[in-house]
C-alpha cells in the first residue's frame, strides 16, 4: 500500500441569513451515510483551489468565492489510505441544490447545529477557524 496521501479539497460553504446570521452548508452522502463539508479528490493536474470550487458546485449546486485557508484535515479514508483534504471558507455566491447520486441532501444550518450534525471530528474541528475567518468578512 502506498504512503502517498490521497489529495482532496473542499470548503466550509457559508452564507448570511437576511438577519445577518451565518449558516453553514452540510452535504449528506448516502454511499458513506455521512454528513460532511463539500469536498472531493483532485483530478490529474488540477489545483486544490480549482478542485474545491468544482466540488462545491458539483455537490451543492452553488458557486462560491474562496476565502481564508483552513487547517488541512489528515486522516485515513474508508480504504485505510492516508488522505489530506485542503479546506477554505467559501461564501456562496448563488445557485440551487439538486439531489444526485453522490449527494442527496444539502442543509444550511447555524454553526452549533452543523457541529452536532457533522459525522467526523475532523470536520467539526474546522468550525472555530471558519467562524473566525467569516467574522472578518465585511457584510
Amino acid at each position: 500500500m502506498s504512503d502517498t496521501p490521497v489529495r482532496a479539497a473542499g470548503c466550509v460553504l457559508w452564507r448570511r441569513t437576511p438577519a445577518g446570521a451565518v449558516e453553514l452548508a452540510l452535504v449528506y452522502r448516502p454511499k458513506w451515510s455521512d454528513w460532511s463539508w463539500p469536498k472531493g479528490k483532485l483530478k490529474r493536474g488540477e489545483s486544490a483551489e480549482a478542485a474545491a470550487l468544482r466540488e462545491v458546485e458539483e455537490e451543492t449546486g452553488h458557486t462560491c468565492r474562496l476565502g481564508t485557508g483552513l487547517p488541512t484535515a489528515r486522516y485515513l479514508d474508508h480504504a485505510g489510505r492516508p488522505k489530506e483534504v485542503t479546506y477554505w471558507t467559501a461564501e456562496s455566491t448563488g445557485g440551487s441544490f439538486t439531489p444526485n447520486a453522490e449527494v442527496t441532501t444539502l442543509l444550511w444550518l447555524p454553526p452549533a447545529e452543523a457541529r452536532e450534525r457533522l459525522t467526523y471530528p475532523h470536520d467539526r474541528d474546522l468550525i472555530p477557524p471558519a467562524l473566525e475567518a467569516i467574522a472578518g468578512v465585511p457584510r
